[in-house]
């Protein structure tokens, strides 16, 4: 059993998310399609662990063409309902159809910004922030650079993007890095 202290105690010794802690959490990452996979999996975990969507994320890249961001802005109602029916996705009709409406905004943010990383780090001027937390418990679940770029995503048509959804979505893709001082992953991030 993992002390409580240890970074990975949130993996609970599941495979999927010890790799997904060491190789993939807080990294810097600015390709526009694995930010939106990312918003879109964050999405998914509204109201459940982060556990059950890493154990479902096949599945999430297969019906979502990769998260190909133009496929996904274009497909149909009758496909999304379809869906509804996949027993490797979470069947929630808004989660499901949450994926088109999140496409579309994200293209409408890159034509505006050129890119939606762009659009991203340009709440932090491009600047990563590291926590230096000593254990899980310091870690926040909410900060104010997650208000405000949660508030902004939601003017811009992003839904299931709350605050807290939104911190974790800046942790996966590397706008925070959160992982303890401790931890032999973070520098690796930074």
């Amino acid at each position: 059993m993992l002390k409580t202290n240890s970074c990975r105690a949130w993996t609970q010794g599941d495979p999927i998310l010890e790799a997904y802690h060491d190789y993939e959490w807080c990294r810097i990452n600015h390709d526009d399609r694995f930010q939106f996979e990312m918003l879109c999996l964050e999405g998914a975990s509204v109201g459940l662990s982060w556990k059950t969507i890493m154990h479902k994320r096949e599945n999430y890249r297969k019906a979502f063409f990769n998260f190909d961001i133009k496929k996904c802005a274009v497909l149909t109602d009758e496909y999304l309902a379809s869906q509804m029916e996949n027993p490797g996705l979470i069947r929630n009709r808004g989660k499901i159809y949450s994926v088109r409406k999140n496409a579309q905004a994200v293209m409408r943010i890159q034509k505006e910004f050129g890119s939606f990383d762009k659009y991203l780090w340009s709440f932090t001027s491009g600047e990563q922030i590291t926590g230096a937390w000593a254990n899980l418990a310091e870690v926040p679940a909410v900060t104010e650079l997650s208000r405000t770029i949660s508030a902004d995503m939601k003017k811009r048509g992003i839904v299931f993007a709350g605050p807290v959804i939104t911190y974790s979505f800046l942790q996966s893709i590397g706008i925070v890095n959160d992982h303890l001082i401790s931890c032999e992953f973070k520098r690796e991030c930074e």
